[in-house]
């Protein structure tokens, strides 16, 4: 029985992560959710008491597991400027994933305290991994650089979903340079 309800739990979140992606957070409702696991809307209260609730959930299944990422392709890295590269060029590589889509729509979003508060304390997870490799470059202020590197990074994340005329790869290559160049300062 446990079995059988984290499945559902699983099949929910994961119908909305699609629907995030597909539609943003307005996509993500009750009904919605309901048509694409074939439950019952009554069935999906039973899991969820709010969209925030499923929003909620989302961010903290989906943000460690993205945020994990960023730091392997990170550690991968042999030198700080390295890991300011990976730390880029790893976020814009998981645009096109659907955990990523609904990540950006969740950020996008308006949301409870609750749920603004985990995802505060993901966002505060990946700077602090760049903070660090920051002040091996011995940047005088690694915590403001890193908030603008992150910037940057959100920027060239919005170019890619909005299908701009550059090709991702020319973006993410843009991101990179502005990136490292700004750091060297």
């Amino acid at each position: 029985m446990a079995e059988h309800r984290s499945m559902q739990r699983a099949a929910l979140l994961d119908a909305a992560r699609s629907l995030l992606s597909e539609g943003g957070t307005e996509a993500l409702t009750f009904p919605a959710l309901a048509e694409r696991t074939g439950l019952a809307r009554s069935s999906v209260y039973e899991y969820f008491r709010s969209r925030a609730a499923v929003v909620e959930e989302l961010c903290e299944v989906d943000f460690p597991v993205w945020a994990a990422e960023v730091s392997a392709a990170m550690e991968r890295a042999d030198t700080a400027e390295g890991k300011v590269e990976a730390y880029v060029r790893q976020q814009l590589e998981l645009v096109g994933d659907r955990r990523h889509r609904a990540v950006v729509a969740i950020s996008a979003s308006e949301l409870d305290a609750g749920a603004r508060e985990k995802i505060r304390a993901a966002h505060g997870g990946l700077v602090a991994m760049i903070v660090e490799a920051l002040g091996e470059l011995r940047h005088e202020q690694p915590r403001l650089a890193a908030m603008l590197v992150q910037g940057v990074v959100d920027a060239a994340v919005r170019r890619i979903e909005l299908g701009a005329a550059e090709e991702p790869g020319a973006i993410t290559d843009a991101a990179v340079s502005m990136a490292l160049r700004g750091v060297r300062g």
